[in-house]
């Protein structure tokens, strides 16, 4: 596994430098032996809120430093906890008269480094609470349970009431009455990779692992790998084991445990909301990054139950960036605006041009693996498949099509390419036959109409005869149907227009010009490819 660092040993301290250009952020000058980051500005008339414990948890804890949160954050080594110094370093240089909070979460080395810097300031004749957060519910209840991301809970409804001036004890008494009312389950792919000296993961392609902590400890049970809607499923059906029999209102936290991507997250939420649980809830935080365990392929969920008190709490406004919650509602739709008919035209017959465009649209069926192929060489692989399904759309709809008038015709089917075909190459001949259908209004002359659909395709497409594409077989077939000239010369130009794209080596424009010169050489392009062989096609 590949990382962005300089060296493993400078990790930490060069995060927190990184984190401490935020201008309302600072450190104490024994940095980095100690660590602690803390407020540039501290009332000394109200209670500092105090936590941390290992790195590789970011945003956690020190991305949670500011006004409505933490005070300060101490920062050990990657899943270790801060020196018992660290702890009382930030308690001394920021608790004044109404003393501080200390949130901890339920580790044993977080623990007793927290206690006994606790106890050593309070012989200092500071005025020291704290709180042991252990939310997460995976190892049952007859033994200690571990803190999870529910302990961010815990640090802003603390923050709001430090923040409100309150005094210490009623900072406590809400810190841990939260602490008691917040359930946590975590659930992943794979574990997190240290810096130094990746690990290769314990769980195989097949696996999953439920109820896992945040600094690398397997889960209580190894599940069998599933989709999101299933794994889902998993984590609330243990969680619920342990929430409150009467129906409760929550707060939920849903937690990127490092390396799920976004999409995920948000598939992850909506199996979420289809759960019996969403109805019960009513703020929700995240889908984000919260308390990660470096870059685990793993989400936690967590829940709080709610009062009053404690929603007004989250709510309020706090200064860390990485908090963001809001109102958890269902998903509603609106009624969607009507767009114009895709065959906004009557039906005509014309049996020349129905002939005509059967022709086509059996050809580019039947070349769809063959341009594929070409476009595996010089593009993403799929130009076969663009032109294949606009044409199966057209050959489905066949009998609905205007024929015997040439410009309702070409507009329907630039409504139809433009509906039915993706790639820019669809929306492109979209425009041309769009335009067609309108110049033919004016003019009564197919080829000339063509023509300028295709000047309208250039315009907006940007690119011209000689770069690549398929304009270098279109534009020479169109400018002789445009001059009079007979289906057979126009499949001619056609055909020598596409063979020169094989010389073409230098463009600007498409995939094509990602490659180099050696990539395309000999290799047509294979938009013009279809033209060409279209062209001639209809001329057999």
């Amino acid at each position: 596994m590949k990382f962005f660092i300089n060296k493993s040993k400078q990790v930490v301290d060069e995060g927190l430098q990184g984190l401490l250009t935020d201008p309302k952020l600072t450190k104490l000058d024994t940095f980095p032996e100690v660590r602690v980051v803390l407020r540039k500005e501290i009332d000394p008339n109200k209670v500092a809120v105090i936590s941390g414990g290992g790195s590789g948890h970011e945003p956690a804890h020190a991305g949670f430093v500011g006004e409505g949160m933490l005070t300060a954050a101490v920062c050990g080594d990657i899943f270790a906890s801060p020196s018992v110094d660290a702890v009382l370093s930030a308690i001394v240089a920021t608790t004044g008269k109404k003393g501080c909070l200390l949130i901890i979460k339920n580790y044993t080395g977080d623990r007793l480094n927290f206690g006994l810097a606790a106890e050593q300031a309070r012989e200092m004749g500071y005025k020291v609470e704290t709180v042991i957060v252990g939310d997460d519910i995976a190892l049952g209840k007859d033994v200690e349970q571990r803190g999870l991301a529910g302990t961010l809970f815990v640090h802003k409804t603390a923050g709001y009431l430090a923040e409100q001036g309150k005094d210490l004890a009623e900072v406590a008494k809400m810190a841990r009455k939260v602490a008691t009312q917040t359930f946590s389950i975590g659930l992943s792919l794979e574990e997190g990779q240290k810096f130094q000296n990746p690990e290769s993961s314990r769980l195989s392609s097949s696996e999953a692992e439920l109820g896992l902590g945040i600094h690398g400890e397997p889960g209580v049970e190894t599940i069998a790998m599933d989709n999101a809607e299933c794994l889902m499923k998993k984590a609330l059906q243990k969680l619920e084991e342990y929430l409150p029999s009467s129906k409760e209102s929550y707060a939920l936290l849903l937690n990127n445990l490092g390396s799920v991507t976004p999409i995920e997250m948000n598939i992850l939420l909506y199996e979420f909301q289809k759960s019996s649980l969403a109805k019960h809830v009513k703020l929700l935080v995240g889908p984000s990054q919260m308390m990660t365990s470096l870059n685990m392929n793993g989400f936690s969920i967590s829940l709080l139950v709610l009062d009053n008190e404690i929603k007004n709490a989250l709510t309020a406004t706090a200064e860390p960036a990485s908090w963001i919650i809001k109102q958890f509602a269902e998903i509603t739709e609106i009624k969607s605006p009507e767009l114009p008919e895709t065959l906004p035209f009557d039906s005509s017959k014309n049996e020349p041009v129905e002939k005509a465009l059967k022709i086509i649209t059996e050809e580019l069926i039947d070349l769809e693996k063959e341009l594929n192929a070409i476009d595996e060489k010089v593009g993403d692989g799929d130009a076969g498949s663009t032109f294949a399904t606009g044409a199966k759309k057209l050959q489905e709809v066949h009998q609905q099509l205007p024929f015997a008038n040439y410009a309702e015709l070409l507009i329907t089917i630039g409504r139809i390419l433009a509906r039915e075909t993706g790639g820019s190459s669809g929306v492109l001949l979209s425009i041309m036959f769009t335009r067609a259908g309108n110049a033919y209004k004016e003019s009564e002359h197919l080829g000339k109409a063509l023509n300028e659909g295709l000047q309208k395709m250039k315009e907006f497409g940007g690119a011209e005869e000689g770069q690549r594409t398929m304009i270098d077989a279109l534009q020479p077939a169109f400018t002789i149907l445009a001059e009079g000239g007979s289906l057979e010369e126009a499949a001619q130009k056609a055909r020598e227009g596409a063979n020169k794209t094989k010389e073409i080596t230098n463009t600007d424009f498409g995939r094509s010009s990602y490659l180099s010169e050696d990539s395309l050489k000999d290799i047509p392009d294979p938009g013009a490819e279809a033209v060409a062989k279209v062209f001639e096609k209809l001329t057999k």
